[in-house]
């Protein structure tokens, strides 16, 4: 079916196609709380900031399992580490259907992000060993799966299944979900790149590092620092987006259908942003999309109508949808080969703490002042923050290239 397995041929692009379509499918994990919030909030009697905790619950899953996943691909492959995930996300889903207690349905929330992980970080890094010159592209694609069930699942069930049933049911269709895709798809992902590949990148990764002057710690950390700020920003209105329409008096399914809008927006960017990320690098991408994502949150503050909210939203799915699979990128672009896959993990995981964080704070101002507008002004600050972050990274070690250049 396919001429050979190097970087590059048809079959990483056959790859490419099943990764999406995996991470479509076990990504339900994410988005699932977004859509029975209130319903869950008005069982348990919380307030908002209170029930959002098991969001945030779940990012916390989401995140560990981004970092101790990746270890789990470094060492055992991207096969083993799927089949374990999907069965992980199941029992998550199956044992919070017929939970009645806040405690087990929190811990639940953990396996349930915790499990999903393995359809966006680990899948991102085993894509990215399979492609060179169409890398970005890869990548981006590989974590559209993310943004493209966030798409259609909230869209469908708030349509078709919201008003029939409740969200313990709901529970049980979205454990189902999870696995519909991902176990048989997993078992064509058996294949290996040749270790002859990893080895030129890895010659090449400490090449463009020691250009930049920076230690690999270093680099890692920043980027670390960097995702947790801007996640903080994205967070706002991807998690609280429903709940927003809602105090403004629109339905929750006017919400839903924003979400599903911001997203697409966001795999529109990350598509768009893998294609420049393939010609001017993972850093000038990464600077450009946070840029926008800031200026997508200041557009938020004097609109409310539904119309403007729409457009807003559009606007803020196309401006950040690019930012995280860049730091992936950047990753492959300037460190080896060996335990990558951890190495991205980590920086996913520092990304999904950002919007676990950004997502309870929002949340907690909201219960504190009666209005997002400030937790949109909270957003921004962590935005410029991120900002000058980049400029550093991109800058750090040109004025003494420079002038080495001059004295030569």
């Amino acid at each position: 079916m396919f001429k050979n397995f190097s970087q590059d041929s048809q079959y990483s692009w056959f790859r490419l196609i099943i990764t999406f379509l995996i991470g479509t499918s076990l990504n339900i994990g994410m988005w699932a709380i977004v859509i029975v919030l209130p319903d869950i909030q008005k069982e348990f009697n919380f307030n908002r900031g209170e029930v959002s905790v098991l969001f945030s619950f779940t990012m916390v899953g989401f995140a560990l399992g981004n970092f101790i996943l990746g270890k789990l691909v470094d060492k055992f492959g991207i096969v083993f580490t799927l089949l374990f995930s999907a069965l992980t996300v199941v029992f998550g889903f199956f044992v919070s259907a017929i939970s009645h207690s806040f405690l087990l349905l929190s811990f639940c929330h953990i396996m349930i992000g915790f499990g999903t992980a393995a359809g966006f970080g680990p899948l991102m890094s085993d894509v990215s060993f399979w492609f060179s010159k169409r890398r970005g592209i890869a990548v981006a694609v590989a974590a559209s799966g993310n943004y493209f069930s966030g798409i259609i699942w909230p869209t469908l069930i708030s349509s078709v299944f919201v008003n029939l049933f409740d969200w313990r049911f709901l529970y049980i269709l979205f454990g189902l979900i999870a696995v519909m895709l991902t176990i048989p798809l997993s078992f064509l992902l058996r294949k290996k790149i040749d270790n002859s590949y990893l080895d030129k990148e890895t010659r090449e990764a400490n090449q463009k590092l020691s250009d930049k002057f920076i230690s690999p710690r270093l680099l890692l950390s920043i980027l670390v620092l960097a995702s947790i700020s801007c996640c903080v920003a994205m967070s706002m209105p991807q998690i609280h987006i429903v709940a927003l329409c809602v105090d403004l008096g629109f339905s929750p399914i006017v919400g839903t259908n924003m979400l599903s809008l911001m997203l697409a927006g966001g795999v529109v960017s990350r598509i768009i942003s893998g294609i420049a990320v393939d010609y001017f690098g993972g850093f000038k991408v990464l600077l450009v999309g946070s840029s926008l994502q800031c200026l997508a949150l200041f557009l938020y503050l004097p609109f409310d109508a539904l119309t403007s909210l729409y457009i807003v939203s559009l606007i803020f799915g196309l401006a950040q949808g690019g930012i995280v699979p860049s730091y992936a990128v950047i990753l492959r672009e300037f460190l080896p080969t060996k335990n990558i896959a951890s190495k991205i993990g980590l920086v996913l995981m520092a990304t999904i703490f950002g919007m676990a964080f950004g997502g309870w704070v929002s949340g907690y101002i909201f219960d504190l002042t009666g209005s997002y507008d400030l937790a949109f002004f909270n957003g921004i600050i962590w935005n410029i923050f991120n900002i000058l972050l980049i400029v550093y990274l991109m800058f750090k070690g040109s004025n003494r290239k420079n002038n080495i250049v001059i004295q030569s």
